[in-house]
């Protein structure tokens, strides 16, 4: 995920230990391309640079996997170990995006409703139900919207309870192959049918809690978007000195719903941000939208509280999400794990009536077996690769990039792919930072994927003759911080460019964080 706030330095104060990491060039022996005729590569000057590029001394000892194939003829121009089980990171989503095009259909949208069983003139008489179907891009404005139709319908009370349905899915919220260390951070928020994002990168599951100072001495400010009730605040954060150092925690204990603030923030400091989870979000969202229908009018004389909607219950609004060809995009550019999630618990209730990981994750393996993965190569314990037990081969990964292409729905997933060198996030996503000013800015379009021991970057370049590859590089064990600049110099290569070509990658990286593609992370 991507934010386009810029955190600067405060970042690492709010998140604890988190800090800057930038990982530079480091030496290794390198073939500059010789060329037969203009823009033309032989293949053994292909081969001994990309042994070149991989023969960096950080990549000792590592699980070291590369297919590079002609897009069209599936002809292989290079390989290392392309056969070998890795841990793919959000890699992953490339499995997972393709099976969902697939199996749910490029039009397909998730939908939320409000419905009740008696409503006799201005009155809900009972409980009012809100229903959702797992749809991310659902924030307060649109929580607002549907509490403004159930207004205009004249109804001012409601004389029961609001009721929280999210059945649609299962209640298993995280799966169990997390790291729970996560549980804490945006990139591992609760899985629920009916939830709501605070932000325009459908940040699903999350709250933003927004820290600023006030007077010297005094306790800091602490503000929550959107408001809810369900989330408390345990403040014990205070304001320090004009120019002190901040050292602001904000902390979710496991298991509850209150956010604990601690450290100091200097007096006339900057506001600080930071998305936290919640527990249970369909309580969360519903509380959000009991406010919305107060602020239009609309009384609930009851409590809010989990349940499901009766049968023959009356629709009284209901709002659609943009289709699924659409929603790739937020979804692929800004790696998003909880769309991962809810689309493999989608094609799990659409497909076998069940919304879960235990019946999504195998219908996607079955479609997958379809494009030529075997099974026994592939194993998928969710959907966004934050488990690190997922393993696949880039050997793979590359047969779903290949076949994708023939797919009426391929233009639209490959312009949701990332794009190298493109600031703009909704076009450069998780490569807007890389590969900038070189052949392969504006080329490269490709998945990336970061875990903690474990990168990854796979999707399609053109070579100077203007053929489309597919390729796919996948580093597992490797020494020191994620070699992102190793993937970009054989992109780069691959784009025509030299295999000396170094690129620079600046990304902020929450402490502890095992997935780093996350709202804090510019390059992964």
């Amino acid at each position: 995920m991507i934010t386009r706030r810029s955190l600067g330095g405060v970042l690492a104060a709010l998140l604890g230990s988190s800090a800057l990491t930038v990982a530079t060039a480091v030496p290794a022996a390198h073939a500059v391309p010789t060329r037969s005729a203009p823009g033309v590569v032989r293949a053994t000057d292909l081969k001994a640079d990309l042994d070149a590029i991989l023969a960096d001394e950080r990549l000792a000892g590592a699980a070291v996997g590369v297919l590079v194939s002609d897009a069209r003829t599936g002809e292989v121009a290079y390989s290392r170990a392309p056969a070998s089980g890795l841990m793919p990171a959000s890699n992953n989503k490339i499995h997972t995006s393709v099976a969902a095009l697939a199996l749910l259909g490029p039009g397909y949208r998730f939908h939320t409703g409000v419905y009740a069983r008696n409503v006799r003139g201005s009155t809900v008489h009972g409980d009012l139900y809100l229903r959702g179907t797992g749809d991310a891009t659902m924030r307060a404005a649109e929580y607002d919207r549907l509490a403004a139709r159930v207004a205009e319908r004249g109804i001012t009370r409601v004389t029961g309870d609001l009721i929280a349905d999210d059945t649609w899915f299962d209640a298993q919220r995280t799966s169990p192959d997390w790291d729970p260390t996560d549980f804490p951070f945006a990139y591992a928020a609760q899985i629920s049918a009916l939830t709501i994002s605070p932000d325009d990168e459908f940040n699903s599951g999350t709250v933003k809690v927004t820290v600023t100072p006030g007077e010297q001495g005094a306790p800091v400010r602490v503000a929550l978007t959107p408001a809810t009730d369900v989330v408390k605040i345990d403040n014990r954060a205070v304001t320090g000195a004009t120019g002190s150092p901040s050292t602001l925690r904000i902390d979710r204990p496991a298991g509850a719903n209150t956010l604990v603030i601690t450290g100091s923030h200097p007096s006339g400091g900057a506001a600080v941000e930071a998305l936290r989870t919640v527990e249970e979000p369909a309580l969360y969202a519903a509380d959000v939208f009991r406010k919305a229908l107060e602020a239009r009018g609309v009384r609930v004389d009851g409590t809010t509280s989990p349940g499901r909607t009766p049968r023959g219950a009356q629709r009284l609004a209901s709002r659609s999400s943009m289709p699924l060809s659409r929603l790739m995009t937020p979804f692929l550019k800004l790696s998003n794990n909880m769309m991962a999630e809810i689309l493999v618990k989608a094609i799990g209730r659409e497909k076998r009536g069940e919304g879960s990981w235990d019946a999504g994750l195998p219908v996607i393996e079955k479609y997958l077996a379809a494009q030529g993965v075997p099974a026994s190569r592939l194993d998928m314990t969710d959907g966004s690769g934050l488990a690190r037990s997922n393993r696949t081969t880039p050997l793979d990964l590359a047969t779903v990039l290949r076949k994708a292409q023939s797919k009426s729905w391929f233009p639209a997933w490959y312009h949701a792919l990332p794009v190298a060198g493109d600031p703009d996030p909704m076009v450069g996503g998780t490569l807007a930072s890389r590969m900038a000013g070189t052949p392969a800015a504006g080329n490269v379009h490709a998945k990336t994927g970061t875990l903690t021991g474990a990168t990854a970057l796979s999707g399609y370049v053109r070579d100077p003759s203007g053929r489309r590859l597919v390729f796919s590089v996948v580093f597992n064990g490797y020494q020191g911080g994620a070699p992102k600049d190793i993937e970009d110099r054989i992109a780069i290569r691959l784009a025509g460019g030299p295999a000396s070509d170094r690129t620079v990658i600046a990304r902020r990286v929450p402490a502890g964080a095992q997935n780093l593609e996350c709202s804090w992370t510019m390059s992964c």
